[in-house]
Parts: structure tokens; C-alpha cells; sequence
């Protein structure tokens, strides 16, 4: 910790400069350009550095890549159209403010810029025709108004864009670039889906356009998404409503689905466990990830990008988490929870058997619980609470070995819960409340109240006063003979009596 000492002169040589991940707490920008005129590569990240940008960096005319990431910087971005040369530009992590200039992107080399993580206003510059290269662009987190530029959506070599958690508001714009492949505009105030958002031919993974105020469009962007190769669909929080369609089904490649905190009615089409929802080739999805494209051609990895940091916010056993690359290319999940859907649930998704996560909680499913379900052996997350499902649960359930979370509160089911065995030792009482009558371990109601065999009468009847099933049965019986009996000698005798 402490500060770090420029010379004195001028290192005209000197051209990579990386102190990153220091603890260097000095200001120390405004006096780089004239000590050290021709940096090529300049990484100060990950350090405490102070003060505003200086506008003396447009000087550094040789400039191709600059990281000031991760530290305290704050103030305005200078006018960088004069450092022609730069590839890389990333600020993120900072308390920059204000607007972003509009000959931001003129910068005929640029190919990353992220300038995340800070405090920056306005509308986002639609004068970016010239930035032909640009590959990664990060925005998000930041106070960003207005509509998204549709001359940014037609950036032809645009990879990465993330302009999440922002104000952005109007329509998502048309996708006509062949690479988009990971795009996140979850946490705005879109309201509506462009026609023809992605052609047949791009390459998409991710897309994210969860917690919006999307109302409609959502089947045609199904139609649109046919023929991408889309792995994760995150389309939470918005308000789409209607059933969910059958060409769903044709995403074959999705591993991650979430339509949660939506107003989707009608029942799940049964095709949707027809899928895999597994990803067969977790290293290739990891290098597009990393920012590595196969060629499967000429059989060669070609590099488009540094980003390497995708990610995706799934809620999965009961609670909200942000998976990245590591874990993200084995992850595979469905949420349906907070809508509107009804029916049964379709005996088909016991195919999934792949999936980690299954949430199918608050809506209007009814009629009983699947013994496929059963088969999910690698679900970890299975939530059914909140529905009008009924009947017993499927003591098969209790073989699943991977299962960590495990809900059918509050429903209509009756009978034993499953086996207190295995995983399901460890569930208590509030993965099965709101069900009445429900009995067994871990409920305080217990299935046999006396705790032991009972006893047998030569009727077949329990002659333990404590079981009041058996007795009330009892009572029943004898009680009906003596009513039947009575009735056949009194209404004899009425008649002889008064015959009229």
C-alpha cells in the first residue's frame, strides 16, 4: 500500500506498463503521456488510484490497450477520438460520472470497452457506425435513459453486449449482426420486442431480458430464436401473458429456461420433456464463453474477445444466484414459478433426467404429483409449492440422492410423506406444510397415532381405544344394525295398530 513513483524523465522506450492488483492508493494518470509518450499497453487495475481521468491520455497516441479498472477514479471521460489507436478501453468498477461523449465511439480500432460498474447519465451515443470492430461492449450498472441505438444492434462483429440494470426503456431493436451471441438487457424499462430480432443464421448463446416491462411479442421471439443454437433463456419479471407455445420445443439447445414472475396461463406442452436440457459438450461452450470460436472447418480455435465472464442470475433452491462459466456450462434449469399455468403436471418431464432444478411453484397445477418425477436423478432443487395438487406424493421420490431442497407446501395432498431415508432426512416440517392431510415423519401428525400394531377383534376391528378410525367404524356398524332392526319391528307395528 502506498504510492507508486513515476521517474523523473522521459522512458521514451517504455511501451507495457502493468501494476495491476496492487494496493497503490497515489494519483498518479495526469503525468503518464509526458513520462512515458509511447505505452502501447497500460493495465493499472485492481489498485485504490484516486482523481479523474486526465486529458492528458488522449496524448498517448500510441495507446492500444488501457485498463484503469477496479480502483476509486471519478469525474467525466475526456475526449478520446485523438487515441486512434486504441483497442481496449476499460474503466469499469470506477465512480465516473456524467455522459458519455458523443464522439465516443469513433475510434476506428476499438474493440472493448466496458466502462461498468459506475455512474454514468444520459442516453447512450448512437454515432458508433464507425466502430466496425467493436466485439465486447459492457454498460451495465449504470443510470443510462432512453431507447437502446438500433445502429448499435447492427454492429456486425458485436459478440458481447451487457446493458443490463440500467433505465433503458422502448423496444429491444432488431439483432441483424451474424455474432451476437451473448446479450443482456435484463433490469430496464424495455416494453416491447422488435419484429425479426435475430436471423436464422446467428450464433446467440445467452439472452437476457428479464425483470422488464415486456408485454407481448414473446411468441414471435420464440419463432425468431428457432434456428440460433440459444443454451439460456432468461425471460423473467416481465408481463407477457398467453400459453406457452409448442414451438418452444425447438430450442433443442437450451439448458437454462426461466419464465418466471410472468402471466403465461393454459398447461406446460408436454414437449418441453422431449428435450435434453443437458449440455452434451460442456468445453465447447466453455471456450465460447472465454471468447474462443470453433472452426469446425478447419478444425481450429479462433480468439474474438477477452470478455471470459459470462453469467447468468437463476433462482434455484430458493434462492436467487448468479452462476458464472465454471459452474454455468454444467448448470440446467426450469422455472415456471409465478404465473398462471394450470392442469396436470405432464408425466413427461420425469425425462428430464439431466436436469438440476425444476420449479413449478404458485401457479394452478392440479390432480396428482407424477411418479416420472422420480426420475430427475440428478435434480438437486425440486419445488411444487403453492399449487392445488392432490393425492399422496410418490414414495419413489425419496430415491433421489442429489435432491438438497424439496417443497410441496401448500397444497391438497393426503396420505404418507415419502420414506424418512437418505436426502429426505434432512427436509423438515416446512417443506410440506399447508397440506392438512399430509401424515409421517418430519410432520407432528404421525400416520399410526398409537405407535404400535394393532390389535385385531374376531371383526377384524381394532380394539385399541386410542385409534379412533377403527372404533368410529365400529360404533358405525353396530349402530346401523340396531337403527335397521328397530325401523323393520316398528313400522309392523304402527301398521297393525293404524292400519289407515
Amino acid at each position: 500500500m502506498g504510492d507508486f513513483h513515476l521517474p523523473s524523465c522521459p522512458h521514451l522506450s517504455m511501451t507495457m506498463i502493468d501494476i495491476s492488483n496492487n494496493a497503490i492508493t497515489c494519483q498518479m494518470l495526469s503525468d503518464m503521456s509526458s513520462i512515458f509518450p509511447n505505452l502501447v499497453d497500460l493495465n493499472t487495475s485492481g489498485n485504490a488510484i484516486y482523481g479523474s481521468l486526465s486529458y492528458n491520455l488522449r496524448n498517448l497516441s500510441h495507446l492500444e490497450t488501457l485498463d484503469l479498472s477496479n480502483n476509486n477514479l471519478h469525474g467525466l471521460i475526456p475526449p478520446m477520438s485523438s487515441v486512434s489507436t486504441i483497442q481496449s478501453l476499460l474503466l469499469g468498477n470506477n465512480s465516473l460520472s456524467g455522459s458519455i461523449p458523443s464522439n465516443f465511439f469513433n475510434l476506428w480500432d476499438i474493440k472493448h470497452v466496458d466502462i461498468s460498474n459506475n455512474n454514468f447519465i444520459g442516453k447512450i451515443p448512437s454515432q458508433m457506425t464507425n466502430c466496425t470492430l467493436l466485439v465486447e461492449l459492457s454498460m451495465y450498472n449504470n443510470h443510462f435513459v432512453g431507447p437502446i441505438p438500433s445502429e448499435l444492434a447492427q454492429l456486425e462483429n458485436l459478440t458481447y453486449l451487457d446493458l443490463s440494470q440500467n433505465n433503458l426503456s422502448g423496444c429491444v431493436p432488431s439483432f441483424e449482426s451474424y455474432s451476437a451471441s451473448f446479450i443482456h438487457l435484463s433490469n430496464n424499462k424495455l416494453s416491447c420486442l422488435s419484429k425479426n430480432m435475430f436471423r436464422h443464421t446467428s450464433s446467440l448463446v445467452t439472452l437476457d431480458l428479464s425483470n422488464n416491462d415486456i408485454i407481448s411479442g414473446f411468441h414471435d421471439l420464440i419463432h425468431d430464436l428457432h434456428y440460433t443454437g440459444l443454451n439460456i433463456l432468461l425471460l423473467k419479471g416481465n408481463r407477457f401473458k398467453g400459453n406457452i407455445p409448442k414451438q418452444l420445443c425447438r430450442l433443442t439447445n437450451l439448458t437454462i429456461l426461466d419464465l418466471s414472475y410472468n402471466s403465461f396461463v393454459g398447461e406446460i406442452p408436454r414437449c418441453l420433456g422431449k428435450m435434453s436440457f443437458e449440455n452434451k459438450d460442456p468445453e465447447i461452450l466453455r471456450d465460447r464463453f472465454n471468447g474462443l470460436i470453433h472452426d469446425d472447418v478447419d478444425d481450429y480455435l479462433y480468439y474474438i474477445g477477452q470478455f471470459g465472464k459470462e453469467k447468468a442470475n437463476f433462482t434455484s433452491k430458493k434462492r436467487p444466484e448468479t452462476y458464472t462459466t465454471s459452474i454455468l456450462i454444467y448448470m440446467s434449469g426450469i422455472n415456471l414459478s409465478h404465473n398462471k399455468l394450470n392442469g396436470s403436471i405432464p408425466y413427461e418431464l420425469g425425462n428430464l433426467t439431466r436436469i438440476k432444478s425444476l420449479n413449478l411453484s404458485n401457479n394452478y397445477f392440479t390432480g396428482k404429483i407424477p411418479t416420472t418425477i422420480s426420475n430427475l436423478v440428478q435434480v438437486e432443487s425440486l419445488d411444487l409449492s403453492f399449487n392445488m395438487l392432490s393425492g399422496r406424493i410418490p414414495p419413489q421420490l425419496s430415491g433421489l440422492t442429489s435432491l438438497e431442497v424439496f417443497s410441496v407446501a401448500h397444497n391438497n395432498l393426503s396420505g404418507a410423506t415419502p420414506e424418512w431415508k437418505g436426502q429426505f432426512s434432512t427436509f423438515d416440517e416446512s417443506s410440506y406444510e399447508g397440506n392438512q392431510f399430509l401424515c409421517g415423519q418430519p410432520l407432528p401428525k404421525s400416520c399410526n397415532p398409537s405407535g404400535q400394531a394393532p390389535a385385531t377383534l374376531p371383526n377384524g376391528l381394532n380394539n385399541d381405544g386410542d385409534n379412533d378410525s377403527w372404533v368410529d367404524m365400529y360404533v358405525f356398524r353396530v349402530s346401523f344394525v340396531v337403527a335397521y332392526t328397530s325401523i323393520l319391528l316398528v313400522i309392523p307395528t304402527v301398521l297393525y295398530i293404524n292400519p289407515y
